[in-house]
């Protein structure tokens, strides 16, 4: 426990004011560090060992300051406990424990005058304890910085909407989400599955129906209906443009990765 207590205080740098120890939690947390010591830093803050938590960020429409106070305001007024506060750039995120009246979408609600009206505001799923606290935050980092690259992304964005964005910028999360639900959901038992065939084949084609059936040998309608099915397994649609390029993304990944 003593030699716990010294590698806290070695991160501390001897200021314990609680500022300090919430900025530092937060680059932490931001970093993927999540070891004893961070825990420790929670708990300091009031945090226990497993909590519910999900994090919101974007712009400040002002300054970062008043943001960080209007964030906090709107935890404590829905009956929360827990809100960690931090800034990356100009951006300004808020982890915060899901209790009471203190929920993605409504605390989203109370907050968006918070955030600058052109710029996106993000949501991150519900995860749980240290580990979760450190994902929503670091995919809110991620979201934020790769929303530009959507120009008609939605405000706000959440969890899947800028995947292949997110996964060009080099997050982690991103690649494996890509990988494991989308990919490997496509893929079926092999890159021999006719579904897969097929919407690989339509994507390589530029959503040519016709270049696509005549590579395969079959109708268009064998395309169309193989490509309907594939959307009904693995909820991304080749033939709509935004899902294509998550499909397209997904399927570089999946080779990459299984090369």
């Amino acid at each position: 426990m003593m030699d716990e207590q010294s590698d806290v205080l070695d991160l501390l740098a001897g200021h314990t004011d609680d500022t300090t120890i919430e900025r530092l939690t937060f680059e932490c947390l931001l970093n993927g560090v999540v070891d004893d010591r961070v825990n420790s830093l929670m708990h300091v803050l009031g945090w226990g060992s497993a909590f519910p938590c999900f994090a919101i960020g974007g712009t400040p429409r002002e300054h970062p300051a008043s943001t960080s106070r209007m964030l906090r305001q709107a935890v404590h007024d829905l009956g929360g406990a827990h809100a960690l506060v931090g800034a990356a750039g100009t951006m300004v995120m808020v982890l915060a424990t899901q209790e009471s009246a203190v929920r993605p979408e409504v605390l989203c609600t109370n907050v968006l005058d918070a955030f600058a009206d052109n710029q996106a505001v993000y949501i991150s799923p519900v995860r749980e304890g240290i580990v979760g606290a450190s994902q929503t935050i670091r995919e809110t980092y991620f979201s934020l910085q790769a929303a530009p690259a959507w120009l008609d992304a939605p405000r706000p964005v959440r969890d899947d909407d800028l995947l292949p964005e997110r996964a060009l910028l080099g997050d982690p999360m991103a690649r494996d989400e890509l990988y494991i639900n989308v990919y490997r959901v496509v893929l079926g038992d092999s890159e021999d599955d006719a579904s897969f065939n097929t919407v690989s084949t339509f994507l390589r084609h530029g959503g040519s129906l016709e270049a696509t059936a005549k590579e395969l040998n079959v109708h268009p309608n064998t395309v169309r209906y193989r490509l309907k099915r594939a959307a009904e397994t693995s909820g991304w649609d080749a033939t709509d443009p935004r899902d294509a390029f998550v499909l397209n993304t997904a399927i570089a990944i999946g080779r990459m990765r299984d090369h």
